[in-house]
């Protein structure tokens, strides 16, 4: 079984389940799982697990993400993007400027109302399912973060734009936003995804690529171990730990104080951080953090390989 991440370039057409499936045919494995939802049209970056890289899709669905896309003003649609039924279309008597200065007045945290073409759940049915029947239920606004939003051209009616962004940001409602403050409505015409976390699209492959690199041999090159997504200090256990640590038992200060040591840190630079834990044969363990209240540490989540 292999163990990792694999950083796969989305085309568009494709579910995100669907690369998962053709991902566990490739790689012959059922423990495969993708770390965010890309919608069929989009393309670009989609970080997947394999064995126990699952433990860390958590994780990574929390980290920022940077987008490319084409918002294209004029047009309303059910699904706040291209592929969806037009609701409305408005004539664009807007200037570059006010479109640049109406975008970047998103920077900062707003209030975004998810659409209901989004797998989110209200009382256990997903929007989408619901929005398909024809049904519209009341959503909450969430806080969202938009960290950076640059114009990279405009031609209208359209207009580039690159978006970094908190987790949970819908582009395309971002899209909406922005049109219905411009008075003129909008929708996304094309998203491509360019980072999550450290996978970017110069490191990204298709699935084609992906089935070439298995047909010679060479999976093992795209797959990018778990202990690597972790940069903190390192923690070296003893002989007689290694069981305890199997267990996920926590570690009495003093005695972590003298695994960091092995591991060449110490506890002053390591408290507050994720510390990577080594059996005492070099064996990546998974990651423990400091408990200041009880004094120890405590692991945080453990990558144990399972048996083949």
């Amino acid at each position: 079984m292999y163990h990792g991440l694999i950083n796969v370039y989305k085309e568009p057409g494709f579910t995100s389940h669907d690369v998962v499936a053709k991902l566990r045919g490739i790689f012959g494995q059922k423990k495969i799982g993708h770390t965010g939802t890309l919608d069929p049209a989009a393309e670009g970056v989609l970080p997947v697990c394999l064995g126990q890289g699952t433990r860390l899709a958590d994780m990574l669905s929390d980290q920022t993400k940077t987008y490319q896309a084409v918002l294209l003003l004029g047009r309303e649609t059910d699904t706040q993007d291209a592929t969806g039924q037009t609701l409305a279309e408005h004539p664009v008597e807007v200037t570059e400027e006010e479109v640049a200065k109406t975008a970047a007045s998103f920077i900062g945290c707003y209030s975004q109302v998810p659409p209901m073409y989004s797998a989110l759940k209200v009382k256990g049915k997903k929007l989408y399912e619901l929005a398909r029947a024809g049904k519209e239920v009341e959503r909450q606004a969430r806080q969202v973060q938009i960290l950076g939003l640059s114009m990279d051209w405009i031609k209208l009616p359209r207009a580039g734009l690159t978006v970094t962004c908190s987790k949970g940001t819908y582009i395309r409602t971002l899209c909406d936003d922005i049109g219905k403050a411009l008075g003129c409505g909008g929708c996304m015409e094309r998203l491509k995804r360019t980072r999550v976390e450290r996978f970017t699209l110069e490191n990204s492959h298709t699935l084609s690529q992906i089935q070439q690199f298995r047909d010679e041999g060479r999976l093992g090159e795209l797959i990018i171990p778990v202990e690597e997504m972790f940069d903190g200090p390192k923690a070296v256990f003893g002989v007689s730990w290694d069981g305890l640590a199997l267990n996920g038992n926590p570690v009495e200060e003093k005695i972590f104080s003298a695994f960091l040591r092995k591991g060449g840190s110490s506890q002053e630079e390591a408290v507050g951080q994720m510390v990577r834990v080594y059996s005492s044969k070099g064996e990546f363990l998974g990651i423990y953090q400091y408990d200041q209240a009880k004094k120890r540490w405590k692991p945080k989540k453990m990558f144990l390989a399972d048996k083949d």
